[in-house]
């Protein structure tokens, strides 16, 4: 399945509480039950002013309806083409 990177402008992301940071979560989570198993939530990484999600989904208005429907921004979409690691080096 193909994996996505989703950029997200969140102002005040990195200052948000562990209890805030819960309830987005949550929310994500009802809104990923409602739209099947086809699109998973792998990992998100919060900086100071942005979210930055990966999502394994079958294609990006997936990735957009799922944004919609939990209130959430989705600024940039895009897809993975390759995942390298310290192992590519070997």
């Amino acid at each position: 399945m193909p994996k996505y990177v989703i950029e997200r402008e969140f102002p005040g992301a990195g200052k948000l509480s562990p209890e805030e940071l819960k309830a987005i979560s949550q929310k994500s989570r009802e809104v990923l039950d409602k739209m099947g198993p086809q699109i998973q939530w792998v990992q998100s990484y919060v900086t100071n002013d942005k979210i930055y999600c990966v999502y394994n989904a079958p294609n990006e208005e997936m990735i957009r309806e799922h944004a919609a429907q939990g209130g959430f921004p989705a600024n940039s979409v895009s897809k993975v083409s390759t995942i390298i690691d310290p192992v590519t080096a070997e």
